[in-house]
């Protein structure tokens, strides 16, 4: 590489870090120090926390290993700010971690700066190794789930606020008209390739690529919709024990599930609760914030099913292929963090809602975690999860691609997560 190209090439890593952190801090604003510190279940970060994990990422894979003269900025949070990584050592317990009102924010976000800086002026030496390079890629990319993270969490925790507050500004929707069924496309069966090709960034669990064999399916052309849902509700979908998986029923019962997480009903009318506050809800929205078991549920009571992940990579790729594959503007940078409405006629696949698959996340054939504590980052949490696709509203746009494999426990409804039928 010449010296004009690394110029260039560590020009747009300098910029793309700066962006990215910029992005983490605009999720703070309005935002007060007791907000950030909330937890209200261990699922459920505080806000204080993700800025300083995302911040211990690069502070102890980065800097610590190639930064020349390396000091910590406090010794104390390798182990405050550590999730999951065992190899790197301890970690404060999750659930604790809503007590900590101490470090205050003011100093973690010091602390953030701190770290951004040292990382800017490390980014302009000359020669530095592809290695360190990935790492930083890797850790903006991690900063964005924890964007998406921040976002999710901070809804919980104030959803347990009896005055239920708003952070975000309430967006005018233009009258829209009632979406027709939606139109399921037919796919012949035959040899399919799934995940990542080679090109642009990627998680380990999306690779290797390899071909597998997809029986003849139907797939939805749009999510399952707000009407619809309520459609199954009302016709008790809630108390029939014949649509529910085992399991599924159980933890209805168990957490006395009779509609959509953050739904109320006041009179005869249903409201969701948003950023913006309590909404009244709106059919054409994608139905969101379902586990897995409700989605499952929903599809057996639709006389449909989940479709495998292979079979939405598949769709998604050839809907990319030929342009219609997504709602560009239904990601983080419309600053909603919430689901636009459905428009008729439209097709997508990316952004809006995650989608439930029925696959159960496991790795691809020849799957290799990378080596050493950063290899934690995926393999360790391939048992009991289910597979989620396409991205949220509260996913960047530059995050999300057809490949990516989300993933969370079949009875997570925190997340923006909804379905779409398969058949």
């Amino acid at each position: 590489m010449n010296v004009r190209d690394h110029t260039v090439v560590h020009d747009l890593l300098r910029r793309r870090v700066a962006d990215v952190r910029a992005g983490t801090l605009a999720l703070l604003e309005g935002l007060s120090a007791e907000d950030c510190m909330l937890q209200s279940m261990a699922q459920a970060s505080p806000v204080k926390w993700h800025v300083g994990h995302v911040t211990w990422f690069f502070e102890t894979f980065v800097l610590e290993r190639w930064q020349p003269r390396f000091q910590p900025f406090d010794p104390a949070f390798r182990e405050l700010f550590n999730s999951y990584y065992v190899g790197v050592g301890e970690r404060h317990p999750r659930g604790q971690r809503g007590l900590l009102s101490r470090p205050s924010l003011e100093r973690v976000l010091a602390y953030q700066d701190s770290v951004l800086q040292r990382l800017l002026d490390w980014l302009d030496q000359p020669s530095l190794p592809f290695e360190a390079l990935a790492l930083v890629e890797l850790g903006m990319q991690h900063e964005q789930q924890h964007q998406e993270l921040i976002a999710t969490d901070l809804k919980h925790h104030f959803w347990h606020n009896p005055l239920l507050p708003a952070w975000r500004a309430a967006h005018a929707e233009a009258a829209e008209a009632a979406l027709r069924p939606a139109a399921f496309r037919r796919y012949e069966a035959g040899p399919a390739e799934i995940g990542h090709s080679g090109s642009g960034f990627a998680f380990d669990n999306e690779s290797p690529r390899h071909r597998v064999w997809i029986e003849a399916f139907e797939l939805a052309d749009r999510p399952v919709t707000n009407g619809e849902y309520l459609a199954f509700m009302e016709d008790g979908g809630y108390r029939r024990p014949e649509l529910w998986l085992s399991d599924g029923w159980d933890t209805r019962c168990r957490e006395g599930w009779e509609m959509p997480l953050y739904w109320l009903r006041q009179g005869d009318r249903w409201y969701s609760y948003t950023t913006a506050g309590l909404l009244p809800i709106h059919e054409n929205e994608p139905a969101c914030h379902l586990s897995y078991y409700e989605a499952d549920a929903y599809a057996r009571w639709a006389d449909a099913r989940l479709p495998t992940e292979q079979e939405w990579e598949h769709a998604a790729a050839l809907a990319i292929d030929d342009g219609s594959a997504g709602r560009e503007a239904d990601f983080a940078e419309t600053g909603r963090l919430h689901p636009r409405p459905l428009r008729a006629g439209a097709t997508s696949f990316l952004g809006g809602v995650w989608e439930w698959t029925q696959s159960a996340y496991l790795p691809y054939p020849g799957f290799r975690p990378a080596p050493g504590a950063v290899g934690e980052y995926n393999g360790k949490f391939m048992i009991n999860q289910m597979v989620l696709r396409g991205g949220s509203c509260a996913t960047p746009r530059d995050h999300i691609r057809a490949t990516y494999r989300n993933f969370f426990t079949p009875d997570s409804r925190w997340q923006y997560a909804g379905l779409r039928l398969a058949r």
